[in-house]
């Protein structure tokens, strides 16, 4: 046959698409197909986005409130912090260096008791490795003034305490003091002069900030503390830039890093990933294989039509092109429709989810139990990519067996039976 532009094989392969009764139309059975795909894409790209979403903000809210990476005496003690907050201030991929102590106690308010994570900080170095100044929704950091033993604690911590600014609460730790009475925890009263909102439920019930020379008079640490915390210029590099700095030291030091204090978190999120993707992936696989079904209907249909072309020349892989043509443009179509609807739900993911939630009054994610109580949905465009050849891949591949089908028929048997 004589060549054409565009060729006859996609001529014939668009025309295949259309409704004999109602021209313009995708036929019922190619509708189908190409629905099929545009959801299991689509929903693919929704969850992906929330994954990658849901470790985003865990990660960053995490980072507003933990150090990038913190060198800590071996025993809990680190006497000589001055010289090794100098040191890591000197590495050219530090940005701030602030001194800590940390400790454990129990905070004791009107309504209940709840024991909590001490943290004892200088107010003014704290701003450069945290965002706890910006978390702040009632009072401020530099309230915190040595002597005075004030404390700011979480939203939720306070809401549990039924505390707020200017109430007084009485903080316990486990050094004990002996009295003829026997062993009685250190207690002391302290001022709640700030409110923070961290939006991770663990640090909003569970952290409460001092100073730290308050903190270093109730934990008897004297000029020691426990630690210096390090904000970095890149956080992923935070576990070779902390290293590099613990050589300098010479005192032995335990170091550590927001890696490897949340590491089996981070490792969870990325295996749940990978199994979501496998499986979500056999949905896109299963829409795409309904194409097999559809294009050996066609060839079994256009059995007359093949053996004309047969007849006026075409040879069997023009009439293989011909359906891997129509294969191809159902596995397009439903993957274009699936990645534009999968863009614009997962982009709006959050709005929709705060009107469900809103209509039916219930809550999708308890913040007790996912860390964070917002839906969250980030789309990262290689996710996409991947998501959309993976699921061309999978159709054209559907295409070949009723395609190889379709190229093998005979023209004299199929018109015989016309």
């Amino acid at each position: 046959m004589s060549k054409t532009f565009p060729p006859y094989e996609m001529l014939i392969g668009t025309r295949y698409l259309r409704s004999r009764k109602r021209n313009g139309f995708i036929s019922f059975i190619s509708l189908i197909s190409v629905l099929g795909i545009a959801l299991a894409v689509a929903v693919l790209i929704i969850v992906l986005s929330v994954m990658n979403g849901f470790e985003y903000e865990v990660r960053s809210r995490i980072l507003g409130v933990v150090s990038h990476a913190a060198i800590t005496g071996w025993d809990g003690r680190l006497e000589d912090w001055e010289r090794a907050r100098e040191l890591a201030g000197t590495h050219p991929q530090t940005e701030a260096v602030a001194r800590f102590i940390t400790g454990q106690g129990m905070l004791v308010g009107s309504e209940s008791i709840r024991g909590v994570e001490l943290r004892g900080i200088d107010p003014e170095q704290e701003v450069g490795v945290s965002d706890f100044p910006a978390l702040m929704q009632a009072g401020s950091l530099e309230s915190l003034q040595p002597g005075t033993y004030g404390i700011v604690i979480g939203r939720s911590l306070a809401d549990m305490l039924d505390v707020e600014i200017g109430d007084k609460l009485i903080l316990m730790v486990a050094e004990g003091v002996t009295t003829p009475a026997g062993l009685v925890p250190r207690m002391r009263r302290f001022t709640v002069q700030g409110i923070f909102y961290a939006g991770m439920y663990e640090y909003d019930r569970g952290l409460a900030l001092m100073h730290v020379r308050d903190a270093a008079r109730l934990l008897r640490l004297g000029d020691a503390v426990s630690g210096i915390r390090i904000a970095v210029t890149d956080p992923l590099q935070a576990p070779t830039i902390v290293r590099e700095i613990a050589r300098s030291l010479e005192q032995d030091a335990f170091i550590t890093d927001w890696t490897r204090q949340h590491a089996n978190f981070f490792r969870s999120i990325q295996l749940t990933k990978s199994i979501i993707f496998v499986i979500l992936l056999l949905v896109v696989a299963v829409a795409a294989f309904n194409i097999v079904s559809t294009l050996v209907m066609v060839v079994r249909e256009k059995r007359a039509d093949i053996a004309i072309l047969r007849t006026l020349g075409a040879a069997p892989l023009g009439i293989l092109k011909i359906f891997v043509t129509q294969g191809a443009l159902v596995g397009l179509a439903g993957t274009v429709l699936g990645v534009v609807l999968g863009l614009i739900l997962a982009a709006n993911l959050a709005s929709i989810v705060a009107a469900i939630e809103g209509v039916f009054n219930m809550k999708f994610l308890a913040p007790d139990v996912y860390f964070i109580s917002d839906f969250p949905s980030r789309i990262q465009f290689s996710d996409v990519a991947r998501v959309s050849g993976i699921a061309l891949l999978l159709a054209l591949l559907s295409t070949l067996y009723p395609a190889w089908r379709g190229a093998r028929t005979e023209p004299a048997q199929a018109l015989r039976h016309e």
